[in-house]
């Protein structure tokens, strides 16, 4: 597919000055574009941290605070062979989970909301992960952001999970700026396409992580580049999608 085709696709009829939605740099075509554009280069992207049902992602997600994927899952590959499921944790104690995630920051506060969690979801919720926000947010060590993922990746649930790399971006390209995570969220499910929801906040998160970095952003790889408004933006051109990257 040539770049000429890429930009046509979202040029506005004759004659017709298209308008940016409400609370983005972007009209509803561009956004459009963004995420389908997306969706090629990762058809199916995937969250990064090893889990192997719903119970070890949500204790993945609560250890990832302030913690990379990779230290995550260095730690808990020992931990989830021997307690996968909230009566093993719980028989496993607070002071033996503590010892597996030892490297992780915070590892005592963090090791003590996997108990208590873990004791929740037996007393209230017979063992199993509830599929609701307003559920997931009573649990120890869960805030919205864990929820979103675990509504996401273990149920399937359109949610979007603002972590740094989606709040950076929202604000540097004009996607959805906002001073919060609650407020880039809030404009993100307002944009994003229906159709697009479901893999969006992975979309973002590994565009983030991989092209659109913090310190140097890495726009001659970008496959938005021609769209993009950021004012740090440093190529006009966007790879071509025929020779886009596989999924990191």
């Amino acid at each position: 597919m040539q770049n000429a085709k890429i930009k046509s696709s979202i040029s506005p009829a004759p004659g017709r000055k298209a308008r940016r939605v409400a609370g983005t740099l972007y009209t509803a075509d561009e956004i459009a574009e963004i995420f389908r554009r997306f969706s090629v280069q990762r058809p199916e992207p995937k969250g990064e941290l090893e889990h192997v049902n719903a119970f070890t992602l949500l204790v993945a997600v609560v250890l990832s605070a302030q913690a990379t994927d990779a230290g995550v899952n260095k730690a808990t590959r020992g931990l989830f062979a021997v307690a996968d499921t909230p009566q093993k944790m719980l028989a496993l104690g607070e002071e033996k989970v503590g010892e597996y995630i030892r490297t992780i920051g915070l590892w005592r506060n963090k090791a003590k909301n996997v108990i208590l969690l873990s004791e929740v979801l037996i007393r209230d919720y017979g063992g199993q992960v509830p599929d609701s926000r307003e559920e997931l947010m009573k649990l120890p060590g869960v805030g919205r952001k864990t929820a979103n993922v675990v509504l996401n990746m273990a149920f399937g649930q359109p949610t979007m999970a603002v972590d740094t790399h989606i709040l950076r971006i929202g604000n540097r390209i004009g996607l959805a700026p906002g001073k919060t995570p609650e407020a880039v969220e809030d404009i993100l499910v307002r944009v994003i396409p229906l159709q697009y929801m479901q893999h969006a906040h992975h979309w973002l998160i590994l565009h983030g992580r991989y092209i659109c970095k913090a310190r140097k952003p890495e726009c001659a790889k970008c496959v938005i580049a021609d769209i993009c408004k950021s004012p740090e933006k440093t190529c006009d051109v966007p790879a071509s999608l025929v020779e886009l990257p596989p999924q990191a």
